[in-house]
């Protein structure tokens, strides 16, 4: 049982946005639903009422109303999600239209740059006219190839307007990661910067961009935003044009926002690729509007007077979350760069400069701060800040622990999980409710997320594999190019006919809360018992010499034994006091099963760019298996070290 940290007050509760939306369904269904829990399994089992409610209580705009919710709500997947409307994703996100501040933006040792509602409008319309122009409509993609800066979400808003589809990737992408992905979609406008900054220092994006638009015949347009550099030379880049001279003379103006059906294609996410080329996962403009806007306005307790920031890229799913707080008018705070330069303080300066209310991160993120000893309370004033959200990967107990000890108290902290292929959250947090160590609050709304055992039968209190088994609108709409739906059924629905298959490893508490054990198929199996791996993580990380670790199972003797790789502090050694101290941490605070045949001292641990740990990628090296794609990962040199270590090949 995790320890109780914080429960909101009562005034807090009665302001919220939850609390509110409660009260209306109580009214509208004759209900008398006095907490969460009651609201939720009343969701689950009224799917329609529940996304008809969403609808009207976050005001979503459209030129047509819906003629029905959804068609059937036991067809997964395939679901039709309110038929008949017509509406357009950009509208809903440019509802604002006043002085107020929209977007600010921090880039490393970048001047400050901010920009209001009614100049994102403005700016909009500018690059939607030069779009239309060319000849972009309904269905063409867009890319983007840039860091997290106003531009980009403009050039986002600006194609959804015509409704055209758009995807994007981080700038550190290198070039066969970029043509993996927007290879498969072709794109005709490529929106770019000349670069971006990390550490300090300006890395150059136009060269690796010269050579992916030779793979690209699809380009017909390069628009490049100037940002390391005040005039990049762009001579070398085919049909290559300053973004501030693409458009100009249709500047200003109205914005002509195309109606579209709600299932109309708005995204296209990416798998991580580190198995394969990546998976391109279409997803519906009505569906992802409404569901952001869910998880934003209840869950998240978002309001106009709020400034939300998350520390994200445009290759993450999170930067698409985050974009659509616009819809509700709050401050956007965006940030390009390393989170710990020029020191550990400098996403929390920025907290305290921009009064930022909402605050998200990784848990790798906190996981950093602990090690580095952080003390954000004692040395930057964080009073208007209410909200920590922490996804990408599990939140130890001791990283909760930490947030509300060096952090602040009185805050709500949102441990959040779902990810790209829903564009969104299974569970989140929960503004009615108590914080626990190590749990999330609670399942989303609409979202029917059940533990199943080996059996494929619910299960409470247990682990289990994380399913779904009702429909939910921001589930993909198809995977591009997968004829008959076959990758997308071989993905999700191959292991429980008509249920969602998440691949994540969970445990749903009696209170309703979720435990978070990480990915199922990176599960361990030693001596046939299922452990997942953030449970040694938990207690890996109460380790001071140890700064990162990776765990995974390595098939041995017709059986499947533990390794943990650990990378150390700077001067630390992996002794064998070191080691026995570990394993007994991992024995006494887990369980004897879970205690590592091999603990190995590593150089680095791999990660994708989406900063997510790659324990498959690791297995199959360590096997002798090949790595498809090293061009998914943030660091894919480091793969070398495990492929040769002598330890693993003993007893």
């Amino acid at each position: 049982m995790g320890k109780l940290l914080w429960t909101p007050s009562e005034e807090r509760v009665k302001a919220s946005n939850m609390h509110r939306f409660l009260e209306i369904v109580n009214d509208r269904h004759g209900q008398s639903f006095g907490d969460y829990d009651g609201l939720y399994h009343w969701s689950v089992n009224n799917i329609a009422a529940l996304w008809e409610d969403v609808w009207d209580f976050v005001g979503i705009k459209a030129s047509r109303r819906y003629d029905e919710v959804i068609d059937n709500v036991r067809k997964m997947p395939g679901a039709k999600w309110f038929s008949g409307a017509r509406l357009n994703f950009a509208e809903n996100l440019l509802r604002f239209r006043d002085e107020s501040v929209a977007l600010i933006f921090h880039g490393e040792d970048r001047p400050v740059r901010t920009m209001t509602y009614a100049r994102l409008g403005t700016e909009v319309a500018r690059i939607a006219r030069a779009l239309r122009a060319m000849g972009v409509g309904p269905g063409d993609r867009i890319a983007g190839f840039a860091p997290n800066m106003p531009e980009t979400v403009v050039a986002m808003l600006a194609a959804t307007s015509a409704g055209a589809v758009w995807s994007s990737c981080s700038p550190d992408f290198g070039i066969k990661g970029v043509l993996d992905r927007f290879g498969q979609i072709k794109p005709k406008v490529l929106f770019v910067a000349d670069g971006y900054f990390f550490k300090g220092r300006p890395f150059d994006s136009l060269s690796r961009v010269a050579e992916i638009i030779k793979d690209l015949p699809s380009i017909e347009k390069v628009v490049v935003v100037p940002y390391t550099t005040q005039d990049p030379d762009i001579g070398a880049i085919r049909n290559a044009v300053r973004y501030d001279e693409f458009g100009t003379a249709q500047a200003g103006g109205e914005i002509l926002f195309e109606q579209l059906a709600f299932s109309h294609p708005l995204y296209i996410m990416f798998t991580s690729g580190t198995t394969g080329l990546p998976k391109c996962m279409v997803q519906s403009a009505g569906g992802i509007l409404i569901h952001h806007l869910k998880e934003l306005i209840l869950h998240t307790n978002l309001k106009r007077e709020d400034t939300i920031f998350y520390f994200t890229t445009c290759g993450w799913m999170m930067w698409n979350w985050l974009v659509s707080s616009l819809a509700v008018g709050a401050k956007i705070v965006l940030y390009d760069g390393n989170p710990f330069h020029p020191d550990p303080g400098a996403l929390w300066r920025m907290a305290q400069e921009d009064r930022i209310t909402i605050f998200g991160t990784s848990a790798g993120y906190i996981s950093a701060l602990m090690t580095a000893g952080a003390r954000p309370r004692a040395e930057y004033d964080l009073a208007p800040l209410k909200t920590v959200l922490s996804t990408g990967s599990p939140l130890s107990e001791e990283a909760f622990e930490y947030v509300y000890r060096e952090v602040k108290e009185d805050i709500q902290l949102s441990s959040i999980a779902g990810g790209s292929d829903i564009n969104g959250c299974f569970a989140l947090g929960n503004p009615l409710g108590p914080v626990y160590a190590g749990e999330i609050q609670c399942r989303g709304l609409g979202m029917k997320v059940e533990a199943f055992d080996e059996k494929g039968k619910p299960v409470l209190d247990q682990q289990g594999e994380l399913v779904c088994t009702a429909p939910s609108p921001s589930m993909p709409i198809y995977f591009w190019d997968d004829p008959g739906h076959k990758k997308y059924r071989a993905a999700y629905f191959d292991v429980y006919p008509n249920v969602w298959r998440h691949g994540d490893y969970i445990r749903i508490t009696e209170r309703g809360g979720v435990v978070m054990y990480g990915r199922s198929d990176a599960t361990l199996n030693p001596g046939g018992v299922r452990i997942g791996t953030a449970e040694i993580y938990r207690q890996v990380e109460t380790i001071g010499e140890v700064v990162d670790s990776l765990v995974v199972g390595q098939n041995w003797n017709n059986d499947v034994r533990v390794i943990l790789f650990v990378l150390l502090a700077p001067g630390k050694q992996l002794t064998e006091e070191l080691k026995e101290r570990i394993k007994k941490t991992i024995r006494v605070n887990a369980s004897p099963r879970h205690v590592p045949a091999k603990i190995i001292a590593v150089p680095d641990i791999p990660y994708t760019l989406n900063m997510k740990k790659v324990e498959l990628s690791v297995k199959k090296v360590i096997e002798g298996q090949a790595v498809q794609n090293r061009d998914a990962l943030k660091n894919p040199e480091s793969l070398d070290f495990y492929a040769q270590i002598p330890e693993l090949k003993e007893e």
